[in-house]
């Protein structure tokens, strides 16, 4: 297994920088897209995005749990591909592809969460029941 390694301060800076850059530009065409009305909290659409960003999160976390056996990194690469995808997928609806939203957002960010705590919770169990805890032997 390969050794979890820690982002530079200087990378995660600009990171942070381009993300809220991106998050100020975007911002008003969001609002523009939302304010059209047709856009419910629970329609149909909101239910792929949850499950795209949910099986994209655990897909994640077991790719990553076969390079490191650090479970927070683990569960931070689960959510970075989710994350990031429904990220990339409203930025090309802004783009003009599609209808951007900030509710399909909030639905990824949710199918995200939900996906990294699943794989989370399965890979913790399942070390459980086959390693015995610190200080008992087989």
């Amino acid at each position: 297994m390969l050794p979890a390694r820690r982002l530079r301060p200087a990378l995660v800076a600009r990171l942070s920088l381009l993300t809220s850059l991106a998050t100020m530009v975007a911002g008003a065409r969001f609002a523009r897209a939302d304010s059209a009305g047709a856009d419910p909290w629970f329609g149909r659409d909101k239910l792929i995005h949850f499950e795209a960003a949910g099986s994209l999160a655990v897909v994640g976390y077991a790719n990553a749990s076969m390079l490191t056996e650090n479970r927070a990194v683990r569960a931070g690469a689960g959510a970075a591909l989710a994350v990031g995808a429904g990220v990339a997928k409203e930025l090309w609806d802004l783009d003009g592809h599609g209808d951007a939203s900030w509710r399909d957002l909030g639905w990824d960010l949710i199918g995200a969460a939900t996906g990294t705590l699943l794989a989370a919770g399965v890979d913790w169990a399942v070390h459980r029941m086959f390693e015995p805890p610190p200080g008992r032997t087989r």
